[in-house]
């Protein structure tokens, strides 16, 4: 296969997986072009949704890392970056496949989506509530808490925009995912950081959330302004 033919597949398989939503995300290249990649290859039996469940379950595993990291040692911390990666594989190539066979459900899909999201950012947040020591518990609750205020923003500039974006600027769950690993990293290396580093993420992500909450007033302000 030539390789201006490989660009044509390409950039017809990404015109139809992609077009439902903008992404603005640093890694937004890297990841289009994988899933890409990936999603010819998927088994027929696999659907959209059992990606789903399996995307919800590598959020189990990062649980799990963090219950065991707890009570066994810390160096498995390190499955929670499996965990991770069959988290993004899930959620990444569910709704993609679907549109990829052509057999989008638009409203059902977005639905399951973000119910999975939850309860998977849900189960990490827990797995590390039961991780923290020391009344560091509460960064674990801040971050869901906060995280759940990015998901809502991201429905209401949907809603006001009739755009579907699901990053913030250039962070996105991937790069979320990868940050996470990081920390998991160093917490294996370096016992003890994971506080200050899970409380600095805490910290920005409220400060994205209140710069992204009044861009969402000033959409809705503009928005109030069009004649309906």
């Amino acid at each position: 296969m030539g390789k201006e033919t490989q660009i044509e597949e390409y950039n017809a398989i990404a015109q139809r997986t992609f077009s439902d939503r903008k992404r603005t995300n640093i890694l937004k290249r890297a990841e289009q072009l994988t899933i890409v990649f990936l999603l010819p290859k998927v088994p027929k039996f696999i659907s959209p949704n059992l990606l789903t469940l399996l995307g919800t379950l590598g959020s189990g595993l990062v649980f799990l890392a963090f219950v065991l990291g707890t009570y066994v040692t810390n160096w498995y911390l390190l499955l929670g970056i499996i965990g991770l990666a069959i988290n993004w594989l899930g959620d990444s190539l569910d709704g993609r496949l679907a549109y990829y066979r052509n057999i989008p459900r638009r409203w059902y899909g977005f639905a399951i989506d973000i119910i999975a999201d939850w309860i998977g950012i849900v189960l990490i947040g827990f797995g590390y509530y039961i991780y923290a020591e020391n009344g560091t518990q509460i960064i674990a609750f801040a971050f869901v808490a906060l995280y759940g205020w990015s998901i809502i923003i991201s429905q209401l500039r949907y809603k006001i925009t009739n755009e579907y974006s699901i990053d913030s600027g250039f962070v996105g769950p991937t790069e979320l995912r990868f940050i996470i690993a990081f920390i998991l990293i160093l917490e294996v290396l370096y016992p003890g950081s994971i506080t200050y580093l899970t409380g600095s993420i805490t910290i920005l992500l409220l400060i994205i959330n209140i710069i992204d909450s009044f861009k969402l007033f000033k959409l809705g302000d503009l928005r109030d302004q069009k004649p309906e």
